[in-house]
């Protein structure tokens, strides 16, 4: 669990802080006739900040990928 949380701790971060802003603009901007479709309810609201926030701060992540020769001889040398 503490391998896969360090792995991803820009996504999660991204997902809470979304969270919390697409809360916050439910409260104090969000639509209250209700003809909106994400911004009439706090739940539509919070869940489309928390998936913006974690795509958003997930572009920032750094994959450790290994350079493999592709003609097929991986040895070291």
């Amino acid at each position: 669990m503490k391998a896969f949380i360090h792995k991803n701790i820009l996504t999660i971060t991204g997902v809470l802080v979304g969270a919390l802003a697409g809360f916050l603009y439910w409260k104090f901007v969000g639509c209250h006739s209700g003809n909106c479709a994400i911004t009439s309810d706090p739940t539509n609201s919070t869940v489309y900040g928390a998936v913006m926030g974690g795509l958003f701060l997930s572009v920032f992540k750094k994959e450790n990928t290994k350079s493999n020769d592709i003609s097929g001889s991986n040895s070291a040398e």
